[in-house]
């Protein structure tokens, strides 16, 4: 009796394995997405703007502390009056160094060095960081 060449068993295990389908099954027990494809044809969201500097004003009459966050692109800004404040006010700007505005007659006009800051109250600080 023969023994058979070690070649050529690898080459029959080769040929059985070439016969299989080697592409992975994927199983999934979700049902699919009924909005995928609107989610797909959906415009790109833009994100926020990232905080470019946060100041610490002393403004006078008072001798006064308030609290601003300067946005990126410099058209918008968050004010808050206490700084451990969890409320704030979010002013925006028509353009880049234009005074920022928010309802209630809230404005800022300036920038992270010094600024001129109108309140709710219509009261209005000269600040400086």
């Amino acid at each position: 009796m023969k023994n058979a060449s070690p070649i050529a068993l690898s080459a029959a295990a080769l040929l059985s394995l070439a016969a299989c389908n080697n592409k992975p099954e994927v199983v999934d027990s979700r049902a699919p997405d009924p909005m995928a494809s609107q989610l797909a044809n959906a415009a790109p969201v833009e994100t926020p703007p990232t905080i470019e500097s946060s100041v610490s004003f002393r403004c006078q009459p008072g001798n006064t502390l308030l609290f601003v966050d300067f946005f990126k692109e410099g058209k918008m800004a968050s004010l808050r009056e206490k700084k451990d404040s969890m409320k704030s006010v979010l002013l925006h700007a028509p353009e880049a160094g234009k005074p920022f505005t928010a309802e209630g007659g809230y404005q800022i006009d300036g920038n992270a060095k010094a600024a001129k800051i109108t309140l709710a109250d219509g009261s209005t600080h000269s600040c400086k960081a």
